[in-house]
């Protein structure tokens, strides 16, 4: 069993943006592994060695659905990866622990419904939409660290 210190346990917000960070780690793990499931199904792999071991060179090759699975894990890398340093920096600006779970949240909640669009191809503009409210929160973030750190800069 994990030990808290009593430091840890006095930053709520720090709780709250780790709860919410390993909850997106944990999606990113769940796309990787549905790319590699789909590119079992259909047999599509991206490296002759593995093509060999599962029927042949001729399966070394893209699929448009398995291209998709990588979208969708390639645009997770490129806004949850900033979402962490934002919201780790952010964390120690003191800010409203109510305040700070909603920026969490969203963005946490924004990203599931954009992977989820993504990868059962709901109607536009449903995962613009995603991506869109779930940007809030960082831009949101990035300001707040950017005004509290200008006196130092």
């Amino acid at each position: 069993r994990a030990t808290r210190s009593p430091k840890m346990m006095e930053n709520k917000v720090f709780l709250s943006f780790t709860f919410y960070s390993t909850i997106l780690i944990l999606k990113m793990y769940v796309v990787a592994i549905i790319t590699g499931q789909v590119r079992l199904r259909k047999k599509a792999f991206a490296n002759p060695e593995d093509a060999l071991r599962n029927g042949g060179l001729q399966f070394c090759c893209e699929d448009p659905d398995v291209e998709r699975c990588r979208r969708a894990h390639c645009n997770d890398m490129e806004n949850i990866f900033p979402f962490l340093f934002l919201g780790a920096i952010y964390s120690l600006l003191d800010p409203s622990p109510a305040v700070a779970r909603i920026h969490f949240l969203i963005f946490c909640v924004g990203r599931i419904i954009h992977t989820i669009a993504y990868l059962l191809r709901l109607r536009a503009p449903t995962r613009s939409m995603a991506y869109g409210v779930a940007q809030l929160p960082c831009f949101s973030m990035a300001l707040q660290i950017l005004l509290a750190t200008t006196p130092y800069w």
